[in-house]
């Protein structure tokens, strides 16, 4: 997300002719966004954001059962404290 974002500020810089970035050629002002591609296609096929998502899902499940057994009072001791 960094990448992307320095991109499109370096791209709005750019065409709106404010400097230093006016005098920079394109492929240096385009470069973020181009690493932010190799990012996303990395993170893909090495399945990181798949796990990542997967963490997630698994800490709302605990959460999710950790407040059900709170309400109906099974909650073990050691986790109340």
């Amino acid at each position: 997300m960094f990448f992307l974002g320095l991109g499109l500020l370096l791209l709005v810089l750019k065409s709106m002719e404010i400097s230093p970035v006016a005098s920079w050629p394109w492929l240096a002002v385009l470069a973020p966004l181009g690493f932010a591609v190799l990012w996303w296609w990395w993170a893909d096929s090495t399945g990181y954001t798949k796990k990542k998502v997967m963490q997630r899902e698994n800490a709302k499940r605990q959460a999710r059962i950790d407040r059900t057994k709170e309400a109906i009072g099974t909650l073990n001791r050691k986790k109340r404290r």
